[in-house]
C-alpha cells in the first residue's frame, strides 16, 4: 500500500488509475481533493488500555530489567558506594578517636598544671609563714636585746647617779659640819662676848648631833 499525498493524486494523468486496474496491479484510488490517506503500508496495532507495567504480556522483559537492574545497583553498592561510605566512617571514627585522646591529653596536662600550682602555691604559703615566723622571732629577740641593753645602761646611769647622789651627800654633810661649826662659834661670840676654839666648837657640834 502506498502513501499518497493530495498534490500527487492532483497531479496525476486520469489514465494512471485505469491503467493499473488494466494491468493487474495493487492501487488504491487516488484519493479525493483535500483527504489524506494516513496508511503506510504497516498493518495497524490495536491500542490497549492497559497500563503498561501491568500488562502481563511484558512481565517477563520487567523481570529481566529488575534483576538487572538490582545486580547493577547492588554492585555499584558493593564496589563504589559502599567503600566511600565505609572510608568516610573511618576517617570520622578515627578523628574522634584523635579528637578525644587529644582531649584527655590536654585534660591530664590540664590537671598535671594546676597540681603544680597548687604545690607552688602550697609551697609559697609555707615560705611565708616561716619567714613571717622567722621575722617575728627575730624581732622578739632584738627588742629583748634592746631591752636588756637599755637596761643595762639605765642601771649604769643609775649606779653613777646614786655614787654622784652619795658624794654630793658626803660633801653636803662635810659642809654642814663646817657651817655648823663656823655657825656655832659666831653665836658664842655674839652671845657670850668671848671666843672659843675650834676643838670646843667641834665637840660641841658633835654633841648635839648625837643628841639629835
Amino acid at each position: 500500500m502506498f502513501f499518497v499525498t493530495p498534490a500527487y493524486a492532483e497531479e496525476a494523468p486520469a489514465g494512471t488509475a485505469e491503467t493499473g486496474a488494466a494491468t493487474g496491479t495493487a492501487a488504491t484510488a487516488a484519493p479525493a481533493a483535500g483527504e489524506v490517506n494516513t496508511e503506510t503500508g504497516v498493518p495497524g496495532e490495536e491500542k490497549s488500555g492497559i497500563f503498561p507495567p501491568f500488562d502481563t504480556s511484558t512481565y517477563a522483559s520487567q523481570l529481566l530489567w529488575l534483576a538487572i537492574t538490582f545486580v547493577a545497583f547492588f554492585v555499584i553498592m558493593q564496589k563504589v558506594i559502599a567503600p566511600r561510605i565505609g572510608g568516610i566512617l573511618e576517617q570520622r571514627h578515627t578523628r574522634i578517636a584523635q579528637d578525644l585522646d587529644e582531649a584527655a591529653r590536654l585534660k591530664a596536662q590540664a590537671d598535671a598544671d594546676v597540681a603544680a600550682y597548687e604545690a607552688e602555691l602550697a609551697e609559697a604559703r609555707a615560705k611565708s609563714n616561716a619567714i613571717g615566723t622567722a621575722a617575728r622571732d627575730a624581732a622578739k629577740l632584738k627588742a629583748e636585746a634592746d631591752r636588756r641593753a637599755v637596761e643595762a645602761a639605765l642601771a649604769e646611769k643609775l649606779k653613777a647617779a646614786e655614787g654622784r647622789i652619795a658624794e654630793i651627800k658626803a660633801q653636803a654633810f662635810a659642809d654642814v659640819g663646817t657651817i655648823a661649826e663656823e655657825t656655832a662659834k659666831a653665836v658664842v661670840e655674839q652671845l657670850v662676848g668671848g671666843t672659843a676654839t675650834k676643838a670646843e666648837v667641834a665637840s660641841a657640834v658633835t654633841a648635839a648631833k648625837k643628841g639629835a
